[in-house]
C-alpha cells in the first residue's frame, strides 16, 4: 500500500498546489507552487483552517465539515496578505488517515502570476492555466505590436501632412498651407493683414551665382521673416521668390509699416556665400481686411498684389499699401 511520502512526492508532480492533511486538518505536506505563495511561512504542521479562509460553504470551520465537502468546490483565500482567491477539492484518504486537498487560482490566476512571479514550472504540465497564461501572453504581445504599429502609423500620418503643408527648402507654409489658412481666418470673420513680399534681383544671383546660391539666398530670408514676425503669424514661400506674410489681429498701418521697413533693412544686406556678395531686396505689398466689405481670400491676395506692383513701380526695396486708385499692372 502506498504510505503518505510516496502519494506526497507523486502529488508534488501531478498537483504542486496540493495540501496533505492529517485527521485532525494538520497539514503534513504541500506542494512546491503552494510554498512558493508563502516562501517566509511555515506551512508544513500548521493547521488548515488557520492558514486558509472558507468563504464558501461558510459553515466549514472543523476538519469533520471540511471532510464532508468531498467532492465540492471550495472557495478560499489566505488569511494573510495578499489574499489570494482560491478554488478548492477534497479527496478523503483511506481508512480516515486524512485527506488530499487540490488547489488552483481559478479567475485569480493572473493576480497570482503577476504577485507571486509565477511560471509555466509552477504549473502542472496538464493544467489548462498554461494555455491561458500563453493566450494571455499573446494577446498581450499582439496588443503592444497593434500599439506600436498605431503610434508609428499617427506619426507618419503627422510627417506627411506637414510634409504635405511644408516648403521642403526653406521650412515655411507652401502654397498649400496659405490657402487653408486664409479660408479659415476668412470663414471666422478674423481681421488681418497679408503682405505680399518679392525678393528684388533674385535672379541675378540664380543666373551668375547659380542655384546653390539661390538657394542658401531664400533660406536666409526665410530665417529673417520668422524673426520679424510672431509666433502666431504665418509666412508662406508662395513661389521660387515670392512670399506672403499673414498677421492675424492686426490692423495698424504704423504698425505693419515698421515691420515691412525692418524686413527691408535686413534684407536688403549683402549675404556672403561661399565668398561671393549676393544682392537682393525686397518689395513689399499690403492689404488689410478692414479695406473690403466682405473680404475673400482670392481679392485680399489680388489687392496685396497690386499693392507690391506699386511698390516695384516706384523703384523696389519699398513697401505700399493697397489702394483702390493704384494703377493696375499692364
Amino acid at each position: 500500500m502506498m504510505d503518505l511520502d510516496q502519494l506526497g512526492r507523486m502529488l508534488e508532480t501531478l498537483c504542486p498546489m496540493f495540501t496533505l492533511v492529517d485527521q485532525d486538518g494538520r497539514i503534513l505536506q504541500v506542494g512546491p507552487t503552494l510554498q512558493k505563495l508563502r516562501p517566509d511561512q511555515p506551512i508544513v504542521g500548521s493547521d488548515f483552517l488557520e492558514i486558509f479562509e472558507l468563504v464558501r460553504p461558510r459553515t466549514v470551520t472543523t476538519l469533520p465539515a471540511l471532510m464532508a465537502t468531498a467532492g465540492t468546490k471550495l472557495h478560499l483565500k489566505f488569511h494573510d496578505e495578499p489574499r489570494t482567491a482560491l478554488k478548492g477539492l477534497v479527496a478523503p484518504l483511506p481508512d480516515d488517515a486524512g485527506a488530499v486537498i487540490n488547489l488552483s487560482f481559478g479567475i485569480s490566476i493572473l493576480d497570482a502570476v503577476r504577485d507571486y512571479a509565477l511560471t509555466s514550472a509552477d504549473f502542472s504540465g496538464t493544467d489548462l492555466a498554461i494555455e491561458l497564461l500563453y493566450l494571455v501572453e499573446a494577446k498581450s504581445a499582439a496588443m503592444e505590436a497593434s500599439r506600436s504599429l498605431n503610434l508609428r502609423l499617427q506619426g507618419a500620418m503627422l510627417a506627411a501632412e506637414e510634409q504635405a503643408y511644408t516648403d521642403t527648402l526653406t521650412g515655411l507654409k507652401n502654397r498649400r498651407a496659405m490657402d487653408h489658412i486664409l479660408e479659415h481666418l476668412v470663414s471666422t470673420k478674423s481681421t488681418f493683414a497679408l503682405m505680399h513680399l518679392d525678393l528684388d534681383f533674385f535672379k541675378a544671383v540664380n543666373d551668375e551665382l547659380g542655384h546653390a546660391a539661390g538657394d542658401y539666398v531664400l533660406s536666409q530670408a526665410a530665417r529673417i521673416m520668422l524673426e520679424e514676425t510672431r509666433s502666431d503669424d504665418t509666412v508662406a514661400r508662395i513661389g521660387g521668390d515670392e512670399f506672403v506674410l499673414i498677421f492675424k489681429s492686426l490692423s495698424s498701418r504704423a504698425q505693419l509699416e515698421r515691420i515691412a521697413n525692418r524686413l527691408i533693412g535686413r534684407l536688403q544686406k549683402p549675404m556672403v556665400f561661399e565668398g561671393e556678395t549676393c544682392a537682393i531686396s525686397a518689395s513689399i505689398g499690403t492689404a488689410l481686411t478692414s479695406q473690403f466689405l466682405s473680404p475673400k481670400p482670392a481679392e485680399i491676395l489680388h489687392a496685396a498684389d497690386l499693392a507690391l506692383y506699386e511698390a516695384k513701380r516706384n523703384g523696389r526695396s519699398c513697401h505700399r499699401f493697397y489702394s483702390e486708385e493704384a494703377p493696375a499692372p499692364e
